[in-house]
């Protein structure tokens, strides 16, 4: 009963801290608009409510075409990354796997590079031809790397498979860099792409995610007591009635569905799947039940005031949100991961 209280009491506060998040994402800016008028555009649009006298007609566009889809994609991708470095983390039995230290997000990048350096577009998928490319060298990475692992080693220790992560990303990241230095006109698009950023991206790109990211926090939530079973070893899982290879292919499959799609429309943006599960893991334990779910709420939350602050430290020019996430996601990292230390020694 107590816990069960306990979780709700956790939720609440998460759902409360999700909700300002999003309102203050909409509210600051240029033009500051205050909370009420955004709640008053809201039940104006989706519930006919009439619309307040005061407020003037040009605020409704700038809410619902401007700040909310840029609000909602930055949830989107904070929220992919952070449940997508759980699932990692859970699987792996290690805090330091996220996608980038995978090389999944590398992987993905270099996807969504070729497509905005060719100009490709796939028949039949059309718009979602990035995403599905950038997800498809995001798989196909993760495959790679364990590939590789395996043939290093065959028992494929932890250790083993983010040092392989590590080597694959570090050579996607010499593709890109060679794709760079050979594009010409690309070269400012490809650049503002790879340091991370969800402006000027509009419902276009949300609704262009939004499918993804379904499918793989389904997948992910869904699996959430096989990832607690495998934190006792994948023996013990297999014991207690997992099929082992069927569940790791899934999670894994999920958790490259959340990098890859995010990835597409967002850019390299670092940090989020790294210090997002630690710190809940910290703070709520190590149970995906709660782990996952508050990952993706926290994640969200997270990357929309992250944006905030890139777009307003020195308005009106913007800062690359991944150099926002890693100013703050790297020192706190290192005091989070140099206390574990401590504890052990």
């Amino acid at each position: 009963m107590q816990k069960s209280f306990n979780n709700a009491a956790i939720y609440a506060v998460t759902v409360v801290v999700v909700i300002v998040s999003l309102l203050l994402g909409i509210s600051i800016g240029s033009l500051s608009i205050p909370f009420s008028t955004i709640i008053d555009i809201f039940l104006y649009q989706w519930f006919g409510t009439p619309l307040n006298s005061d407020i003037p007609t040009n605020l409704v566009q700038i809410v619902m075409e401007i700040r909310l889809p840029r609000v909602v994609l930055a949830f989107l991708v904070g929220a992919s990354l952070a449940l997508a470095g759980a699932a990692f983390q859970g699987l792996l039995k290690n805090a330091l796997a996220d996608p980038y230290t995978l090389g999944v997000s590398s992987g993905a990048s270099v996807g969504a590079v070729i497509v905005l350096f060719f100009g490709i577009q796939l028949p039949f998928v059309g718009t979602f031809t990035l995403p599905i490319v950038s997800i498809l060298f995001g798989l196909c990475t993760l495959f790679l790397v364990l590939l590789f692992t395996r043939a290093v080693e065959r028992k494929m220790s932890v250790e083993t498979i983010i040092l392989a992560g590590i080597m694959f990303g570090a050579f996607f990241s010499a593709l890109i860099s060679l794709m760079i230095a050979l594009t010409g006109e690309e070269l400012r698009q490809i650049i503002t792409w790879l340091m991370g950023s969800v402006a000027m991206r509009g419902w276009n790109y949300t609704m262009m995610t939004l499918p993804f990211f379904l499918i793989g926090s389904l997948l992910l939530l869904w699996n959430s007591r096989e990832l607690n079973a495998f934190a006792f070893g994948e023996a013990t899982a297999a014991h207690i009635g997992v099929d082992v290879m069927r569940r790791k292919l899934v999670i894994l499959t999920g958790a490259s569905l959340l990098t890859g799609s995010a990835v597409a429309v967002s850019g390299t943006i670092g940090f989020v799947g790294l210090v997002i599960p630690h710190m809940i893991r910290l703070v709520c334990g190590p149970n995906h039940r709660l782990l996952l779910p508050l990952s993706l709420l926290y994640g969200g939350a997270f990357l929309v005031l992250a944006d905030l602050a890139a777009r307003t430290i020195i308005s009106p020019r913007e800062l690359p949100i991944g150099v926002i996430t890693s100013l703050i996601g790297a020192p706190l990292f290192a005091v989070l991961f140099f206390k574990r230390m401590k504890r052990k020694t």
